[in-house]
Protein backbone atom coordinates (compact mmCIF):
# COMPACT_ATOMS: atom_id res chain seq x y z
CA UNK A 1 0.00 0.00 0.00
CA UNK A 2 1.12 3.68 -0.44
CA UNK A 3 -0.56 7.14 0.34
CA UNK A 4 -2.59 8.43 -2.81
CA UNK A 5 -1.94 4.84 -4.28
CA UNK A 6 -6.06 5.00 -4.96
CA UNK A 7 -5.13 7.52 -7.64
CA UNK A 8 -3.88 6.83 -11.43
CA UNK A 9 -0.30 6.62 -11.20
CA UNK A 10 0.01 9.37 -14.09
CA UNK A 11 -1.88 11.78 -11.50
CA UNK A 12 0.86 10.81 -8.78
CA UNK A 13 3.74 12.05 -11.31
CA UNK A 14 1.93 15.14 -11.74
CA UNK A 15 1.86 15.78 -7.88
CA UNK A 16 4.85 14.65 -6.42
CA UNK A 17 8.53 15.61 -6.99
CA UNK A 18 9.32 12.25 -4.88
CA UNK A 19 5.87 10.05 -4.73
CA UNK A 20 5.19 8.37 -1.10
CA UNK A 21 6.87 5.04 -0.94
CA UNK A 22 4.99 1.51 -0.56
CA UNK A 23 4.88 -0.24 3.01
CA UNK A 24 2.60 -2.79 4.18
CA UNK A 25 2.62 -4.60 7.26
CA UNK A 26 5.60 -5.98 7.78
CA UNK A 27 7.35 -2.54 7.21
CA UNK A 28 10.25 -1.54 10.12
CA UNK A 29 7.90 0.23 12.66
CA UNK A 30 9.73 3.34 12.42
CA UNK A 31 8.50 3.71 8.67
CA UNK A 32 4.44 2.65 10.03
CA UNK A 33 4.55 4.74 12.57
CA UNK A 34 4.87 7.67 9.96
CA UNK A 35 2.23 6.16 7.66
CA UNK A 36 -0.70 5.63 9.87
CA UNK A 37 -2.01 9.07 8.68
CA UNK A 38 -5.10 9.50 9.23
CA UNK A 39 -6.56 6.08 11.07
CA UNK A 40 -10.34 5.27 10.12
CA UNK A 41 -12.19 4.40 13.57
CA UNK A 42 -15.66 2.31 13.03
CA UNK A 43 -17.26 0.53 15.18
CA UNK A 44 -17.04 -3.50 15.18
CA UNK A 45 -20.74 -3.30 14.81
CA UNK A 46 -21.32 -2.72 10.88
CA UNK A 47 -22.70 -5.41 9.31
CA UNK A 48 -21.23 -4.88 5.94
CA UNK A 49 -17.60 -4.37 7.97
CA UNK A 50 -15.61 -5.99 5.28
CA UNK A 51 -16.99 -3.96 2.39
CA UNK A 52 -16.60 -0.92 4.31
CA UNK A 53 -13.24 -1.48 4.88
CA UNK A 54 -12.20 -2.76 1.22
CA UNK A 55 -14.39 0.87 0.34
CA UNK A 56 -12.19 3.43 2.34
CA UNK A 57 -9.58 1.42 0.85
CA UNK A 58 -10.27 2.92 -2.67
CA UNK A 59 -10.59 6.25 -0.79
CA UNK A 60 -7.12 6.26 0.65
CA UNK A 61 -7.67 4.86 4.02
CA UNK A 62 -4.42 2.78 4.84
CA UNK A 63 -4.86 2.17 8.60
CA UNK A 64 -8.00 1.67 10.33
CA UNK A 65 -9.49 0.97 14.04
CA UNK A 66 -12.35 -2.08 14.60
CA UNK A 67 -13.67 -0.65 17.67
CA UNK A 68 -15.22 -2.92 20.98
CA UNK A 69 -15.39 0.14 23.11
CA UNK A 70 -16.85 3.99 23.33
CA UNK A 71 -18.25 3.52 20.13
CA UNK A 72 -20.63 0.74 21.19
CA UNK A 73 -23.28 0.35 23.39
CA UNK A 74 -22.11 -1.72 26.43
CA UNK A 75 -24.40 -4.51 26.03
CA UNK A 76 -23.33 -5.27 21.86
CA UNK A 77 -20.09 -6.06 22.60
CA UNK A 78 -20.37 -9.82 22.42
CA UNK A 79 -22.17 -9.85 19.30
CA UNK A 80 -19.66 -6.97 18.12
CA UNK A 81 -17.26 -9.77 18.91
CA UNK A 82 -18.59 -12.17 16.72
CA UNK A 83 -19.00 -10.04 13.18
CA UNK A 84 -15.58 -9.17 14.21
CA UNK A 85 -14.70 -12.83 13.48
CA UNK A 86 -17.30 -12.95 10.49
CA UNK A 87 -15.75 -9.94 9.08
CA UNK A 88 -12.22 -10.67 9.03
CA UNK A 89 -12.98 -14.31 8.04
CA UNK A 90 -14.48 -12.22 5.01
CA UNK A 91 -11.33 -10.40 4.28
CA UNK A 92 -9.55 -13.16 4.65
CA UNK A 93 -11.56 -15.16 1.80
CA UNK A 94 -11.38 -12.36 -0.20
CA UNK A 95 -8.20 -13.06 -3.27
CA UNK A 96 -6.26 -10.43 -4.27
CA UNK A 97 -8.03 -7.74 -2.03
CA UNK A 98 -5.56 -5.48 0.09
CA UNK A 99 -6.97 -4.20 3.66
CA UNK A 100 -5.19 -1.08 5.77
CA UNK A 101 -3.44 -1.74 8.17
CA UNK A 102 -6.28 -3.23 10.99
CA UNK A 103 -6.27 -3.03 14.43
CA UNK A 104 -9.03 -3.68 17.13
CA UNK A 105 -9.88 -1.26 20.20
CA UNK A 106 -10.17 -3.62 23.38
CA UNK A 107 -11.55 -2.93 26.47
CA UNK A 108 -9.95 -5.56 28.52
CA UNK A 109 -6.80 -7.29 28.19
CA UNK A 110 -8.56 -11.00 27.82
CA UNK A 111 -9.95 -10.10 24.82
CA UNK A 112 -6.93 -9.77 22.73
CA UNK A 113 -5.69 -13.34 23.18
CA UNK A 114 -9.43 -14.76 22.78
CA UNK A 115 -10.33 -12.91 19.76
CA UNK A 116 -6.92 -13.70 18.26
CA UNK A 117 -7.72 -17.39 18.60
CA UNK A 118 -11.10 -16.96 17.25
CA UNK A 119 -10.01 -15.43 14.17
CA UNK A 120 -7.80 -18.40 13.08
CA UNK A 121 -6.15 -17.73 9.83
CA UNK A 122 -7.40 -14.41 9.60
CA UNK A 123 -5.70 -13.10 12.29
CA UNK A 124 -2.50 -12.22 9.25
CA UNK A 125 -4.79 -9.35 8.90
CA UNK A 126 -4.36 -7.82 12.12
CA UNK A 127 -1.25 -5.18 13.01
CA UNK A 128 -2.47 -5.12 16.65
CA UNK A 129 -4.83 -3.26 19.45
CA UNK A 130 -5.55 -0.21 20.28
CA UNK A 131 -5.53 0.04 24.12
CA UNK A 132 -7.71 2.44 26.50
CA UNK A 133 -7.83 4.70 29.03
CA UNK A 134 -4.20 4.14 29.35
CA UNK A 135 -1.46 3.95 32.53
CA UNK A 136 1.22 2.25 34.12
CA UNK A 137 -1.31 0.28 36.22
CA UNK A 138 -4.34 -0.25 33.46
CA UNK A 139 -1.47 -0.86 30.96
CA UNK A 140 0.48 -3.27 32.00
CA UNK A 141 -2.02 -6.47 31.73
CA UNK A 142 -2.82 -5.12 28.19
CA UNK A 143 0.90 -5.96 27.29
CA UNK A 144 1.16 -8.46 28.75
CA UNK A 145 -1.89 -10.03 27.11
CA UNK A 146 -0.48 -8.49 23.77
CA UNK A 147 2.57 -10.99 23.77
CA UNK A 148 0.23 -13.70 24.80
CA UNK A 149 -1.78 -12.56 21.34
CA UNK A 150 1.31 -12.20 19.37
CA UNK A 151 2.59 -16.10 20.20
CA UNK A 152 -1.27 -17.01 19.42
CA UNK A 153 -1.22 -16.04 15.85
CA UNK A 154 2.69 -16.10 15.31
CA UNK A 155 3.14 -12.93 13.96
CA UNK A 156 4.08 -9.39 15.34
CA UNK A 157 1.58 -7.00 17.03
CA UNK A 158 1.59 -3.70 17.94
CA UNK A 159 -0.35 -1.38 20.77
CA UNK A 160 -1.29 1.87 20.27
CA UNK A 161 -2.24 3.10 24.27
CA UNK A 162 -5.24 5.90 24.24
CA UNK A 163 -3.96 8.38 26.90
CA UNK A 164 -7.41 9.68 28.00
CA UNK A 165 -7.16 8.59 31.81
CA UNK A 166 -8.47 11.99 34.31
CA UNK A 167 -4.90 10.72 36.15
CA UNK A 168 -3.23 12.29 33.29
CA UNK A 169 -5.59 15.34 32.35
CA UNK A 170 -5.60 16.26 36.63
CA UNK A 171 -2.85 18.78 37.39
CA UNK A 172 -1.77 17.02 40.71
CA UNK A 173 -1.59 13.54 39.46
CA UNK A 174 -0.08 14.47 36.13
CA UNK A 175 3.63 14.49 36.81
CA UNK A 176 3.41 11.02 38.12
CA UNK A 177 0.83 9.35 35.89
CA UNK A 178 3.51 10.76 32.38
CA UNK A 179 6.55 9.27 34.22
CA UNK A 180 4.18 5.98 34.79
CA UNK A 181 3.55 5.34 31.31
CA UNK A 182 6.73 6.55 30.15
CA UNK A 183 8.18 3.56 32.17
CA UNK A 184 6.13 1.06 30.87
CA UNK A 185 6.18 1.87 27.07
CA UNK A 186 10.20 2.47 27.40
CA UNK A 187 10.09 -1.36 28.75
CA UNK A 188 7.65 -2.54 25.76
CA UNK A 189 9.26 -0.19 23.55
CA UNK A 190 9.64 -2.86 19.81
CA UNK A 191 5.89 -3.24 20.41
CA UNK A 192 4.27 0.27 21.04
CA UNK A 193 3.52 1.69 17.49
CA UNK A 194 2.40 5.00 18.49
CA UNK A 195 0.63 6.73 21.71
CA UNK A 196 -3.08 8.01 20.78
CA UNK A 197 -4.71 10.93 22.30
CA UNK A 198 -8.11 10.98 23.66
CA UNK A 199 -8.99 14.53 23.88
CA UNK A 200 -13.05 13.75 24.33
CA UNK A 201 -12.28 12.25 27.41
CA UNK A 202 -10.17 15.05 28.35
CA UNK A 203 -12.88 17.21 27.64
CA UNK A 204 -15.29 14.78 29.18
CA UNK A 205 -13.85 15.44 32.53
CA UNK A 206 -14.45 18.85 32.68
CA UNK A 207 -17.86 18.97 30.59
CA UNK A 208 -16.61 20.63 27.68
CA UNK A 209 -17.02 20.26 23.68
CA UNK A 210 -15.37 22.47 21.45
CA UNK A 211 -17.45 24.09 18.47
CA UNK A 212 -16.15 23.69 15.30
CA UNK A 213 -14.63 26.55 15.21
CA UNK A 214 -11.95 25.82 17.64
CA UNK A 215 -9.49 23.67 17.59
CA UNK A 216 -7.73 21.28 20.38
CA UNK A 217 -5.31 24.06 20.67
CA UNK A 218 -7.44 26.64 21.83
CA UNK A 219 -9.12 25.07 24.77
CA UNK A 220 -6.44 25.35 27.09
CA UNK A 221 -6.70 23.06 30.01
CA UNK A 222 -6.48 20.16 26.90
CA UNK A 223 -4.04 21.71 25.00
CA UNK A 224 -1.73 22.16 28.40
CA UNK A 225 -1.71 17.87 28.38
CA UNK A 226 -0.89 17.53 24.80
CA UNK A 227 2.07 19.96 25.39
CA UNK A 228 3.09 18.15 28.57
CA UNK A 229 2.48 14.44 26.65
CA UNK A 230 5.01 15.55 24.18
CA UNK A 231 7.38 16.95 26.52
CA UNK A 232 7.69 13.68 28.02
CA UNK A 233 6.74 10.83 25.20
CA UNK A 234 7.46 12.61 22.23
CA UNK A 235 11.15 14.00 23.13
CA UNK A 236 14.02 13.84 19.42
CA UNK A 237 16.42 12.03 21.21
CA UNK A 238 15.74 8.67 20.96
CA UNK A 239 13.62 8.06 23.42
CA UNK A 240 10.64 9.56 22.08
CA UNK A 241 7.25 7.82 20.39
CA UNK A 242 4.95 9.13 17.70
CA UNK A 243 2.34 10.45 19.15
CA UNK A 244 -0.97 10.71 16.95
CA UNK A 245 -3.26 14.43 16.56
CA UNK A 246 -7.23 14.26 18.50
CA UNK A 247 -10.22 13.34 17.15
CA UNK A 248 -12.00 16.11 15.06
CA UNK A 249 -15.70 15.09 15.83
CA UNK A 250 -17.54 17.60 13.22
CA UNK A 251 -18.81 16.59 9.72
CA UNK A 252 -22.59 17.93 9.38
CA UNK A 253 -23.35 21.63 8.95
CA UNK A 254 -23.60 23.94 11.92
CA UNK A 255 -24.40 27.47 12.03
CA UNK A 256 -21.04 29.11 12.30
CA UNK A 257 -20.29 31.94 14.51
CA UNK A 258 -17.01 33.28 13.46
CA UNK A 259 -15.94 33.99 10.06
CA UNK A 260 -14.19 31.62 8.65
CA UNK A 261 -10.89 30.43 8.98
CA UNK A 262 -9.64 29.40 5.85
CA UNK A 263 -7.54 31.92 4.18
CA UNK A 264 -8.59 32.82 0.43
CA UNK A 265 -5.45 33.13 -0.87
CA UNK A 266 -4.70 29.80 -2.15
CA UNK A 267 -7.74 28.92 -3.72
CA UNK A 268 -7.99 31.57 -7.03
CA UNK A 269 -8.82 29.21 -9.08
CA UNK A 270 -12.58 28.43 -9.81
CA UNK A 271 -11.90 24.67 -9.24
CA UNK A 272 -10.04 25.66 -5.92
CA UNK A 273 -12.63 28.45 -5.00
CA UNK A 274 -15.09 25.63 -5.34
CA UNK A 275 -13.09 23.44 -3.15
CA UNK A 276 -12.70 26.09 -0.49
CA UNK A 277 -16.06 26.30 -0.29
CA UNK A 278 -17.39 23.42 0.03
CA UNK A 279 -14.63 22.92 3.13
CA UNK A 280 -16.47 25.46 4.47
CA UNK A 281 -19.96 24.21 4.38
CA UNK A 282 -18.60 21.23 5.82
CA UNK A 283 -16.65 23.13 8.50
CA UNK A 284 -13.60 21.41 7.41
CA UNK A 285 -11.56 24.40 7.87
CA UNK A 286 -11.22 24.06 11.55
CA UNK A 287 -10.04 20.64 11.07
CA UNK A 288 -7.38 22.37 8.65
CA UNK A 289 -6.06 24.37 11.07
CA UNK A 290 -5.82 21.55 13.97
CA UNK A 291 -4.24 19.39 11.28
CA UNK A 292 -1.57 22.61 10.91
CA UNK A 293 -1.57 22.77 14.80
CA UNK A 294 -0.94 18.99 15.50
CA UNK A 295 2.20 18.88 13.37
CA UNK A 296 3.64 22.53 15.07
CA UNK A 297 3.39 20.96 18.24
CA UNK A 298 5.12 17.62 17.31
CA UNK A 299 1.99 15.42 16.33
CA UNK A 300 1.82 12.85 13.36
CA UNK A 301 -1.45 11.72 12.08
CA UNK A 302 -4.57 12.01 13.39
CA UNK A 303 -7.77 9.48 14.55
CA UNK A 304 -10.55 10.17 12.25
CA UNK A 305 -14.12 8.99 12.61
CA UNK A 306 -15.27 10.32 9.45
CA UNK A 307 -14.10 9.09 6.21
CA UNK A 308 -13.96 13.42 4.39
CA UNK A 309 -11.64 13.68 7.19
CA UNK A 310 -9.04 11.30 5.99
CA UNK A 311 -8.10 13.53 2.58
CA UNK A 312 -7.54 16.52 4.20
CA UNK A 313 -5.30 15.00 6.45
CA UNK A 314 -2.81 13.27 3.88
CA UNK A 315 -2.83 16.48 1.98
CA UNK A 316 -1.51 18.71 4.71
CA UNK A 317 0.94 15.08 5.89
CA UNK A 318 2.58 15.48 2.67
CA UNK A 319 6.22 17.46 2.18
CA UNK A 320 6.61 20.73 0.62
CA UNK A 321 9.32 21.18 -1.93
CA UNK A 322 10.47 24.04 0.46
CA UNK A 323 10.66 21.80 3.28
CA UNK A 324 12.47 18.68 1.31
CA UNK A 325 15.23 21.33 0.11
CA UNK A 326 15.74 22.44 3.53
CA UNK A 327 16.04 19.19 4.94
CA UNK A 328 18.02 17.67 2.25
CA UNK A 329 20.37 20.71 3.05
CA UNK A 330 20.52 20.37 6.60
CA UNK A 331 21.48 16.83 6.56
CA UNK A 332 24.44 17.25 3.70
CA UNK A 333 26.99 14.62 5.18
CA UNK A 334 29.58 18.19 4.77
CA UNK A 335 27.82 19.65 7.35
CA UNK A 336 28.01 17.26 10.39
CA UNK A 337 29.96 20.05 11.99
CA UNK A 338 27.28 22.35 12.26
CA UNK A 339 26.99 25.76 10.95
CA UNK A 340 24.37 27.97 9.35
CA UNK A 341 22.80 28.64 5.71
CA UNK A 342 20.76 30.39 3.65
CA UNK A 343 17.94 28.33 2.35
CA UNK A 344 17.92 27.39 -1.48
CA UNK A 345 14.53 29.46 -1.41
CA UNK A 346 16.41 32.70 0.05
CA UNK A 347 13.80 32.76 2.94
CA UNK A 348 14.78 31.45 5.68
CA UNK A 349 18.18 30.93 7.95
CA UNK A 350 18.46 26.85 8.56
CA UNK A 351 20.75 26.10 11.48
CA UNK A 352 22.53 22.66 11.59
CA UNK A 353 22.53 21.41 15.02
CA UNK A 354 18.98 22.96 16.23
CA UNK A 355 17.29 21.84 13.08
CA UNK A 356 18.71 18.38 12.44
CA UNK A 357 15.76 16.40 14.10
CA UNK A 358 13.09 18.38 12.30
CA UNK A 359 14.97 17.56 8.48
CA UNK A 360 15.15 13.70 10.25
CA UNK A 361 11.63 14.04 10.89
CA UNK A 362 10.48 15.73 7.56
CA UNK A 363 12.66 13.20 5.42
CA UNK A 364 10.54 10.22 7.48
CA UNK A 365 7.50 12.13 6.61
CA UNK A 366 8.39 12.48 2.94
CA UNK A 367 9.54 8.75 2.52
CA UNK A 368 6.46 7.48 3.24
CA UNK A 369 4.01 10.50 2.01
CA UNK A 370 5.95 11.92 -0.88
CA UNK A 371 7.42 15.36 -1.70
CA UNK A 372 5.09 17.87 -3.71
CA UNK A 373 6.36 19.33 -6.86
CA UNK A 374 7.43 22.76 -6.64
CA UNK A 375 4.31 24.38 -7.92
CA UNK A 376 1.86 22.09 -6.16
CA UNK A 377 0.13 22.73 -3.20
CA UNK A 378 -2.57 21.33 -0.51
CA UNK A 379 -5.27 21.91 -3.34
CA UNK A 380 -4.36 20.25 -5.94
CA UNK A 381 -3.32 17.18 -3.68
CA UNK A 382 -6.31 17.18 -1.91
CA UNK A 383 -8.66 18.01 -5.33
CA UNK A 384 -6.61 14.94 -7.19
CA UNK A 385 -7.42 12.77 -4.18
CA UNK A 386 -11.33 13.57 -4.69
CA UNK A 387 -11.08 12.33 -8.48
CA UNK A 388 -10.43 9.09 -9.31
Amino acid sequence: MRHFGHIPATARAGLFHREPGAFDAGSPARVLAAALGATLYSPATRPRLADDVLKQVGRGVVSMVLCLEDSIDDGEVAAAEENLVRQFADLHARDGAEPPLLFIRVREPEQMADLVRRLGPAARLLSGFVLPKFTEERGRPFMEALAVAENICGHRLFAMPVLESPELLHLESRPATLAGIGRLVDTYRDRILALRLGVTDFCSAYGLRRSPDMTAYDVQIVAGVIADVVNVLGRSDGTGFTITGPVWEYFRLQERIFKPQLRRSPFMEQRADELRTALIEHDLDGLLREIELDRANGLLGKTCIHPSHVLPVHALSVVSHEEYSDAQDILRPERDGGGVLRSAYTNKMNEVKPHRAWAERTLLRAEVFGVAREDVGFVELLAAGLVK
